[in-house]
């Protein structure tokens, strides 16, 4: 069993079967329908050395099989306007702070075009296809601007020409307008939190963590699931990994998109080393113990982090993957991504939300 202090902190066993027989006894109770709690998440975080990391793994992977089952959620996504982003994001080369080499510079993308990429992306297996934009979002565009019309105007294209499912990323929005892409077809919307809301402000300064939370807030009210997460490997600690995926729990989001962060030169996180392999595993396994039934998303970075580790993700916790390129940086082949799946015994297509696969009861939060 594991020991608590007086301070309460959790003092993990030292033998390599005890911690694996724990290990197995605390995904039982999540499968079951328990919550883990901080300090027990915590405790994940002392787990060192790659043999006992790959015991946290086979947990983690348990407790997504019973909860998720195998069909991984596969998405495309297009960047259709870049660069000159008035956010300060100290992680983007398209932020007009810093704009990162060869970081690319347009206006919003023709909806032709759009629909054409849309239509690629479903050839190449994507479930769902996601419209990207820069800038703090439409919430803040002026009364004169026809892009959210343009943009509604898409999606709609998308859904009769492409047959895809189509998701938007355009930065905050209001009651409203979350209604109105609703209403549109949109039913999965991107916004990350980036990070816990502690260590938010050492990553971006021109809007706040809470800014983020509302618009989240709002888009659920309005029926479309959270597509909402962050990124590993900024400079944070493990508590404040630990934070951020409880706040993404609290607030009952449906898919959490993990991203690794891949250092772009002229940013100001562009100096910071890549993150260790099995660092990026620890972290996507803790994520599936406190976030059981939700979507894990490999997202940005997981090529030129894990490299050829990165089937291991797959069977850390991950049930999700963005496939194609990302929104600076080139992703690999589609066509590799769905041999990897194969060869894991899974299958591409669209993961369950949270409750539709069978549901969890809401049972008290482990505590040791």
């Amino acid at each position: 069993m594991v020991q608590a202090s007086l301070s309460s902190a959790i003092t993990l066993p030292e033998d390599t079967q005890q911690l694996q027989q724990w290990l197995n006894q605390l995904a039982d109770r999540i499968i079951a329908g328990e919550a883990i709690s901080k300090s027990v998440a915590l405790a994940l975080t002392q787990i060192e050395g790659q043999e006992n990391i790959l015991l946290l793994c086979e947990a983690a992977d348990r407790i997504r099989q019973s909860c998720c089952g195998n069909q991984v959620d596969l998405c495309s996504i297009i960047n259709v306007k870049s660069g000159n982003c008035s956010e300060n994001c100290r992680f983007c080369s398209q932020s007009v702070h810093h704009p990162g080499q060869e970081s690319p510079i347009y206006g919003l993308k023709s909806p032709d075009e759009i629909v054409e990429q849309a239509k690629s992306a479903k050839a190449a297996g994507a479930k769902r296809f996601c419209l990207v934009s820069q800038g703090r979002g439409l919430k803040y565009n002026s009364p004169k601007s026809k892009e959210f019309e343009q943009i509604l105007e898409t999606v709609k294209r998308i859904i009769t020409e492409a047959q895809i499912k189509p998701c938007c990323a355009l930065g905050e929005v209001t009651q409203e307008q979350a209604q109105a892409l609703a209403e549109a077809g949109v039913t999965r919307y991107n916004h990350n939190l980036e990070a816990s809301e502690n260590f938010y402000p050492q990553i971006v300064t021109t809007h706040s963590w809470r800014d983020r939370v509302e618009t989240v807030k709002n888009l659920k009210s309005a029926g479309i699931q959270a597509c909402t997460g962050g990124i590993i490997g900024m400079g944070e600690t493990w508590e404040d990994r630990i934070d951020l995926a409880l706040s993404l729990r609290e607030l009952e989001v449906e898919s959490v998109p993990i991203n690794l962060l891949n250092p772009r030169e002229g940013t100001p996180l562009g100096h910071l080393p890549k993150l260790d392999a099995f660092e990026a595993l620890k972290a996507i396994a803790i994520f599936r113990f406190i976030l059981p039934a939700q979507i894990l998303r490999y997202a940005g970075g997981r090529e030129a982090v894990m490299g050829k580790l990165q089937n291991l993700g797959l069977k850390a916790g991950i049930n999700a993957m963005l496939i194609g390129h990302y929104l600076t940086t080139l992703g690999q082949p589609p066509e590799q991504d769905h041999l990897m799946l194969e060869s894991l015994g899974l299958q591409g297509g669209e993961a369950p939300i949270p409750g539709e696969y069978p549901s969890q009861a809401q049972n008290p939060t482990i505590s040791c």
